[in-house]
């Protein structure tokens, strides 16, 4: 059993899943959407916690088509890091931080952003991207630099690939709270 005081939950928003719904003492903080507030939260949570272990959960928009309910996440990359001049897509250029970050668990690749992904863009497609998030690569990067554990599940809210997505996403982002409640006791965090 995985000890409850080194485990933090970091969610971008209370309406994908609501403190309610943990009737344990689980810490829970919510980022708010996007790659710095991500950022933030890690921070917080290093600061009141000092976690071992942080898990992400959240939305994200499907781009593998055969994807559906909660997904665990292998690796992540950032999406909208373009400077096609400087550096391929992906990279940021001059940093000697990585530009990719694993899990020790999980089998699907998100790719994070500050954009809400709602047409085809073969570069996702190209580098094996299954789903598209706002939060979790910054989630990443912060707790590797500070050497905590990250692990990552998404409920897949929408089809990242059409103009309906933003839809889609209103409508279904707090239908996957069950399942990651069910996932914490399969883990054994919560009874």
């Amino acid at each position: 059993m995985t000890n409850k005081k080194s485990t933090v939950i970091i969610v971008a928003l209370e309406s994908e899943f609501s403190s309610k719904a943990l009737s344990s003492k689980l810490p829970i903080i919510y980022s708010g959407m996007g790659k710095i507030n991500a950022a933030l939260a890690v921070f917080e949570a290093f600061q009141q916690y000092q976690p071992e272990l942080i898990i992400n959960y959240g939305t994200a928009g499907k781009i593998n088509p055969k994807l559906s309910g909660l997904v665990e996440i292998k690796k992540t990359i950032q999406r909208d890091m373009i400077t096609d001049s400087m550096a391929p897509r992906g990279i940021v250029p001059f940093s000697k931080n990585p530009n990719e970050f694993y899990s020790k668990s999980g089998q699907y690749t998100c790719g994070t952003g500050d954009s809400f992904v709602e047409t085809k863009d073969d570069w996702l497609i190209d580098n094996q991207v299954d789903l598209v998030d706002m939060e979790l690569f910054s989630i990443a990067a912060v707790a590797y630099s500070f050497g905590i554990e990250w692990t990552s599940f998404k409920f897949i809210s929408d089809d990242a690939n059409n103009d309906n997505s933003v839809k889609q996403w209103q409508n279904e982002e707090n239908l996957g709270e069950q399942l990651f409640l069910d996932k914490l006791k399969e883990l054994e965090l919560i009874a």
